[in-house]
């Protein structure tokens, strides 16, 4: 392997700046290399990260029988109505309250950078999915940190001791719930380093107990569970009939492989530009 010294070394050197030890410069086809050898151990990481998942949805339940009410815009509410009409519930608890730092104009800055990078909300919804989130903060000053940074996440006071009994009283969390009827029940609970991975529709959902509800995935009997990719959408067209589709997307989701050829097929026959 032929390798290089890394651009920059001698200057820092020369300017008093401390020295990194960066990896070998290397060709193309070492590179290539490299990184295959990495994907091997990336792939095992992908299908030991599905697995857990599917440990998760195997997880017991805890029946939830006290009667916890929250504050939202509208009012009081009970952790049922959190649910939005939606089979299962994330709740995340965020600090933003007095003796928080950054009060009363900002929330937790940890909190706070998990809210910023929170996807569209509405393809968590096509899975039958709310994300809340809750503090203790009057419903007045949430509303106003919202408009100011932008979110739109539904976000709730707590009145009770709902934090204290779930573990986030002291320290942030992400409680899992789903409900059968007016009966609720707590399926799994992510707090600390866990907190740092979710945001996207994937992660929150591979938290849950019907998870993504894909006909791959390792479920128990009955859950449900469509095609891959054929519930995708873009956010705003979810509420879409089916016959609507793009006849381009139905060939992509039934055959994805076929599609792909068909599509290079075409632009191979294109005129150049």
């Amino acid at each position: 392997m032929t390798t290089q010294t890394a651009p920059g070394k001698e200057n820092n050197q020369q300017a008093g700046l401390p020295t990194m030890k960066t990896p070998p410069i290397v060709s193309q086809q070492e590179w290539e290399a490299a990184r295959e050898q990495l994907l091997v151990k990336e792939r095992a990481f992908t299908h030991s990260r599905d697995a857990l998942a599917a440990e998760r949805r195997r997880m017991p339940w805890m029946a939830v029988s006290k009667a916890y009410v929250f504050e939202g815009p509208k009012g009081k509410m009970s952790l049922l109505d959190l649910f939005e009409g939606r089979r299962q519930l994330i709740l995340y608890r965020a600090f933003f309250e007095p003796g928080v730092f950054g009060w009363p104009e900002h929330a937790c800055r940890g909190c706070s950078l998990g809210a910023d990078q929170v996807g569209h909300l509405a393809h968590l919804n096509a899975r039958d999915t709310t994300l809340v989130y809750a503090s203790r903060a009057p419903q007045a000053d949430i509303v106003r940190l919202k408009e100011r940074m932008g979110w739109k996440i539904p976000w709730y006071t707590m009145t009770d001791s709902f934090d204290k009994d779930f573990g986030v009283d002291q320290w942030h969390g992400h409680n899992v719930f789903i409900h059968d009827g007016d009966k609720v029940f707590r399926t799994y609970f992510i707090n600390s380093r866990g907190d740092e991975a979710m945001g996207s529709v994937w992660s929150y959902l591979d938290v849950t107990p019907l998870g993504r509800q894909e006909t791959w995935e390792d479920s128990p009997e009955g859950y449900p569970q469509t095609q891959p990719y054929k519930w995708w959408n873009w956010h705003d067209n979810y509420e879409a009939e089916a016959a609507a589709a793009h006849p381009l997307w139905v060939d992509i989701i039934t055959d994805a492989e076929g599609a792909a050829i068909r599509r290079a097929e075409a632009e191979a026959k294109a005129p150049p530009r």
